[in-house]
């Protein structure tokens, strides 16, 4: 597991698998499609297990767990934000985009 910093000063994160690697740029917005990825799992999943009564409790929880991470992507933005403000304090701000 790596940083690395290219000519234009963007941080990726480098993760090396024997002689292959994988690099993930725009971690923020990786992470976000990530979450966004498992909320609609965990919904859906939660939705088919409404349909039987011995799975209904397990569907609630999955709902419960899809809500909390509903929360989380406001944080997942608001984090993004503060990295960038104390990378480049003072710089024009960057165009928002809604992940």
């Amino acid at each position: 597991m790596a940083r690395s910093d290219d000519a234009k000063g963007r941080n990726d994160f480098v993760l090396h698998f024997g002689h292959e690697q994988l690099v993930i740029r725009k971690r923020y917005e990786a992470l976000s499609i990530a979450n966004d990825v498992l909320i609609g799992l965990w919904f859906l999943v939660g939705s088919f297990m409404f349909f039987s009564e011995t799975t209904q409790t397990a569907g609630t929880v999955l709902f419960v767990i899809g809500s909390a991470e509903m929360l989380l992507r406001p944080v997942i933005r608001f984090a993004r934000h503060l990295h960038l403000q104390r990378i480049a304090p003072g710089a024009a701000p960057e165009e928002s985009y809604d992940y």
